[in-house]
């Protein structure tokens, strides 16, 4: 077993449990079994462990290309043909919509090259950096938000997953479309659906074993076969039926403010969706290469999103005149193919998006709630077990069936959960720049009597008041979105409708007024400490690259 000598704190290899310690044997059955399950690698001085500690250099693996390869996978799900679909209902013509998707992930593209600066700078992820901003215990609380956030949508993605299951199934075996149902109604899923569901849970669980730094092979695949079973599936409907469809013809329905305000709400629709990225994109710039390794995320997100947003309008179209209906979902689309010849295509373009959707939710959901609980129980969890925990409770304890069948209210709160994710993302970004000028202490991070308790409740006052400043004055126009019986007054509508950007900029700029008033001076540092660097005193720091002793650390009182 592989001893804690990393300079980095614990073991930067195996995370597995390992019974010997020093300390005294416990003699209760559950004594035992905590002290079996605890991490070789853990560190209770530090409450840290391998996978929380900053990233090694030897698994700093992710190139340019890599990040590429995982923002094209991404938006090359089944989930990105359907991004028109919204727009366009309310009145929007497809180029309205286009424009409209467009400028919304060129914006959080934008937000997520910022805020993944901090990771690949420091190489820690959302659930340390948080701690920097909102204080060693209140960041506990954003951590929590977000880890539930990545839990719901875990399982609602394993649902889409079983979709594509279903649509491989029927490929092969188109007999079972006549399986009888043996379920109740009240289960609110079919025998079907509940095999597929099984299956699909089987295939994905070991791909949870694959380390992070190692899943970007899996990135590579989905993103040279989604794109080319994309391009398959439209070529295949343009030469059935051209680009002449009703919703090409169809012209924007509402003007003036109307239009606008209507435009703003899909942007704020659509930012919602990546929100949850622009908070924990650290988890995944941690294992840069360079530090300028995941700037192309800027270029790459908003390129692939209009791509992906043609052709969800182009199968929607061709599917009102083959079908007699609008079909957004490409897998519902396939599911028409029943010829030999159609089954075969249909059974390939379900297997690649079975592996895109995979890859989906490892990336937004799995890893990110894994990371968090990895924080919150350290001694025990690492992201590996994070992600098997992840994966029952989102799979079988929230029963997805029943929240997307009678759930809409639960659906709609989880859709606005932006409402808070934008003050988060606001709070990172003014903290990172404008108030630290990029300049942290990576180890102090790790200490909970250190510079970033800020007071004895491990609480930074100052994102306290500006993070609520960022959420309260939403809340009102949220709650329409829950329970639809409950009006409000148009002008609280629209500032609902401009949330994320009010969210982050009000956070933004308070806490930047606040700390710049009352500064906690104790953070302020003139150099930052990395963790490519040794501690060699209580004051004195020797960077490893340059050799150079550096004597700004503070000490260590809140």
């Amino acid at each position: 077993m592989e001893k804690n000598t990393s300079p980095y704190g614990a073991s930067s290899g195996s995370d597995e449990y390992d019974a010997t310690n020093e300390e005294t044997a416990p003699s209760s059955f559950f004594g035992k079994l905590a002290k079996k399950m605890q991490l070789s690698s853990s560190d209770p001085m530090r409450n840290s462990n391998a996978d929380l500690d900053p990233v090694p250099p030897h698994r700093r693996t992710w190139r340019t290309y890599n990040y590429v390869m995982y923002w094209i996978s991404d938006n090359f799900s089944p989930g990105g043909y359907r991004n028109a679909a919204s727009l366009m209902e309310v009145g929007l013509s497809w180029r309205d919509a286009l424009i409209c998707i467009a400028v919304s992930q060129i914006i959080i593209g934008a937000v997520i090259v910022i805020n993944g600066v901090s990771g690949s700078t420091y190489r820690v992820g959302f659930s340390v950096q948080s701690r920097a901003s909102f204080g060693y215990y209140f960041s506990y609380l954003m951590i929590l938000m977000r880890m539930v956030t990545g839990i719901f949508w875990y399982g609602i993605n394993v649902y889409t997953g079983a979709e594509c299951i279903q649509s491989i199934i029927l490929a092969i075996w188109p007999s079972f479309r006549n399986v009888r149902n043996a379920l109740p109604e009240s289960a609110n899923i079919t025998t079907q659906m509940m095999t597929a569901y099984i299956v699909y849970f089987v295939i994905m669980l070991p791909v949870h074993f694959v380390p992070m730094h190692k899943l970007r092979w899996l990135f590579t695949i989905k993103a040279i076969s989604t794109p080319i079973v994309g391009l398959a599936i439209m070529g295949w409907t343009i030469h059935k039926v051209g680009v002449n469809g009703d919703l090409f013809k169809q012209d924007t329905t509402v003007h003036g403010s109307k239009y606008a305000w209507i435009f703003l709400a899909g942007l704020y629709s659509n930012i919602g969706s990546w929100a949850t990225l622009g908070v924990n994109v650290p988890d995944f710039t941690r294992y840069a290469k360079s530090n300028n390794s995941a700037f192309i995320t800027a270029i790459v997100l908003p390129a692939t999103g209009c791509l992906i947003t043609f052709f969800g309008v182009v199968l929607a179209s061709g599917s009102h005149i083959l079908y007699g209906e609008i079909l957004w979902d490409p897998l519902l689309f396939i599911d028409h193919w029943t010829s030999r010849g159609g089954r075969a295509a249909a059974f390939f373009c379900a297997f690649f998006f079975l592996i895109a959707q995979i890859g989906v939710n490892i990336a937004a959901n799995s890893v990110s709630a894994a990371n968090d609980l990895n924080c919150m129980f350290p001694k025990y969890v690492n992201i590996r077990r994070g992600q098997i925990i992840v994966a029952f409770l989102g799979s079988w304890a929230l029963t997805p069936w029943n929240i997307l069948t009678s759930g809409a209210a639960f659906l709609n709160f989880m859709s606005g959960y932006s409402v808070w994710l934008g003050p988060i993302a606001g709070m990172l970004f003014s903290d990172f720049y404008l108030v630290h000028k990029r300049k942290y202490d990576v180890w102090e991070l790790y200490d909970k009597n250190g510079i970033y308790r800020y007071n004895k409740f491990g609480v930074n006052w100052r994102a306290f008041v500006a993070f609520f400043i960022g959420w309260v004055p939403l809340l009102p126009g949220f709650i329409p979105a829950v329970n639809s019986k409950i009006t409000v007054s148009v002008g609280v509508s629209h500032l609902y409708d401009v949330g994320y950007f009010y969210g982050f900029g009000a956070t933004a700029l308070s806490y930047y007024v606040i700390c710049t008033i009352w500064p906690a001076k104790q953070t302020m540092l003139e150099r930052g400490v990395y963790p490519d660097s040794d501690v060699v005193g209580h004051n004195e720091v020797i960077d490893a690259v340059e050799g150079e002793i550096v004597t700004e650390v503070p000490n260590k009182k809140a």
